[in-house]
């Protein structure tokens, strides 16, 4: 969308920074800069911007500024109470909370709401289906109590992860290993969610086969489910080149879900000691 049909289609130019590095989204703002977006915790690898710092320097240049706020969700992350004009979530991940419908919200003042309904709908589409929306509320009603879930969850198996000599990473804001971990406690209330990214000393087809052999986490690309998901990062994915040095050699984006984290761990442990990690 930001590289072809904004471009093409409405002459719309995209600067792409990292926007957890305050200085390159000082320096690529432009004269005709309208909007600035960013992803906290971004995907795929769990790095945290400041909401609130950035929303500043949107503000003094008369910018606007939005969230998608899906990989924290609104139980830990209000964008709007930091400054941020829009939050966006995907409807999708935690708020339906079961992997069983697909929507979406958008957040903010009653004006700029005003104006997308008018306007950007009208281009770019905004009608859920009604069963979607009904499965989208029914869920949403334990979202506190599945967040929880996840957050404890999520912590415990990157403590786990962080303690195994294999694991060159892990990427996970509830960590005091996390480049963002403070700026995370400032903006995120009440826990830092329930994804992580991980990385392992083998070679690819090591971490193919570790995959293969889980038997309660699930190989799928989605995150926010009740049930524990993984996907697997290759060194010549195509967007390789826009992450840190330690996510060269591949990596696990992880989505711990709300099943026992014993049963979890447990699942990570005998997938590593099928490959040969664990003894």
């Amino acid at each position: 969308m930001l590289t072809e049909y904004l471009p093409d289609k409405y002459d719309i130019e995209c600067t792409f920074v990292d926007s957890s590095n305050l200085e390159e989204v000082k320096t690529a703002i432009r004269p005709n800069t309208k909007l600035i977006h960013i992803e906290t915790p971004g995907n795929p690898v769990i790095n945290i911007s400041d909401i609130e710092e950035i929303a500043k320097i949107a503000h003094s240049n008369n910018v606007l500024l939005s969230v998608d706020n899906t990989f924290a969700s609104l139980y830990n992350q209000r964008p709007t109470s930091l400054g941020a004009d829009l939050s966006i979530e995907s409807l999708t991940k935690y708020i339906n909370g079961h992997g069983d419908a697909m929507g979406g919200a958008v957040l903010g003042k009653k004006a700029l709401i005003d104006k997308i309904r008018k306007e950007a709908m009208v281009n770019l589409g905004g009608t859920i289906s009604p069963f979607n929306a009904w499965l989208i509320m029914r869920g949403a009603v334990t979202l506190p109590l599945s967040m929880k879930q996840h957050n404890s969850n999520a912590l415990k198996v990157a403590k786990y992860l962080e303690s195994l000599p294999f694991v060159t990473f892990v990427s996970y804001p509830g960590l005091k290993s996390h480049p963002g971990h403070e700026i995370a406690k400032k903006q995120m209330k009440n826990g830092f969610s329930g994804a992580l990214s991980f990385g392992i000393a083998a070679d690819y087809d090591t971490h193919n086969a570790f995959v293969s052999h889980l038997k309660i986490i699930t190989s799928a690309v989605s995150l926010g489910h009740d049930e524990s998901l993984i996907v697997f990062f290759g060194p010549n994915d195509e967007r390789q080149h826009l992450y840190p040095s330690e996510f060269s050699n591949g990596f696990f984006r992880l989505s711990v879900g709300i099943e026992d984290v014993e049963d979890i761990i447990n699942d990570l442990e005998q997938g590593f000691r099928k490959v040969g990690l664990i003894y």
